[in-house]
């Protein structure tokens, strides 16, 4: 009764990065130039890829997906973010809120796939090098693509339809920098159990899923590399999979942390830190690392850059 008497709520502030106005401009330029070079980065090595016809296998599609997530991943919380460093209100409403959150969905759990999607591919290439053009074809990899990306925005979907049972009446203040689900199932007048249940259930899943694929395909690596006891062997390997490897790594840990674990009224900065992390820096990163440890990307980036010249 108290909730149907209550004026619901349709417009938010996101309290941001920071309370001090002091800063707010050097961190929209630090986080201008990130995003700027986050974008041009990826699309950067996109273009590498579809331009260069000896990169057009698997792992370079991968790699290009991946990149496209990034780019992705960043322009759903970027942009928001930066507009709020200079706008006066942090003001976002509720419909802005939801779109917001499912493109963030959608990009994340994506991303999540892929990076299982592209462990796969090395322990083919890897364990099965003989058979790598046999099992691992276009159609395969067009396949797995076109799964990782309806896996997101399945999961993406299930979290924006229940979101639509909630009410807002109380507070209006959203403890973070963009529209997640956790800071809105914490200011909810409806129960949000269910909504908790369903984040823990499907976001853990498919953490857990993706994580063992990763583990499983790299320890059959681990242990064919080692069986073959050869110094030029482990050094192909370890360039072909470190940044992956890391990638994960860097990806992984604090999503885990931020959706598998009991929410916690007090880890609101711990989250936001833990949300930069994989939302802003690692699609920065991830152009830098794969370029810098791939040759090929290396070599054809070169080409193209002395052909324009």
């Amino acid at each position: 009764m108290d909730e149907e008497n209550a004026t619901l709520l349709t417009e938010f502030v996101l309290t941001g990065l920071t309370y001090q106005s002091d800063w707010k401009i050097a961190l929209f330029l630090a986080f201008l130039v990130i995003y700027l070079i986050t974008i041009m980065g990826n699309v950067g090595l996109i273009a590498v890829i579809w331009k260069d016809s000896h990169l057009h296998i698997p792992m370079y599609l991968f790699l290009g997906s991946l990149a496209f997530v990034d780019a992705w991943l960043s322009s759903s919380v970027t942009p928001k973010m930066l507009i709020s460093f200079l706008a006066k209100s942090m003001m976002i409403s509720l419909s802005e809120c939801k779109i917001q959150f499912f493109s963030f969905g959608i990009s994340a759990t994506t991303e999540c796939f892929l990076l299982a999607t592209m462990a796969y591919d090395r322990y083919v290439a890897i364990c099965k090098p003989l058979l790598y053009p046999v099992i691992m074809t276009n159609g395969l990899c067009i396949r797995l693509l076109f799964l990782s990306f309806i896996g997101g925005f399945l999961h993406a979907l299930i979290h924006e339809g229940i979101l639509f049972r909630l009410t807002f009446c109380n507070s209006n203040i959203i403890h973070h920098f963009y529209c997640d689900i956790i800071p809105l199932l914490k200011i909810s007048c409806t129960d949000p159990s269910i909504n908790f249940l369903m984040l823990f259930i499907l976001s853990g899943s498919i953490q857990v899923f993706t994580i063992l694929t990763v583990l499983v395909s790299y320890t059959f690596v681990l242990f064919t590399i080692l069986k073959k006891n050869s110094v030029k062997n482990l050094r192909k390997a370890f360039s072909t999979c470190g940044a992956h490897l890391l990638s994960v790594f860097l990806y992984y840990g604090p999503l885990l942390f931020m959706y598998v674990h009991p929410a916690s009224p007090q880890a609101d900065d711990q989250d936001m830190v833990e949300s930069l992390f994989y939302t802003v820096i690692i699609p920065f990163l991830n152009p830098i690392i794969y370029s810098l440890r791939n040759k090929q990307v290396i070599d054809s980036l070169t080409k193209t850059l002395k052909g324009n010249v």
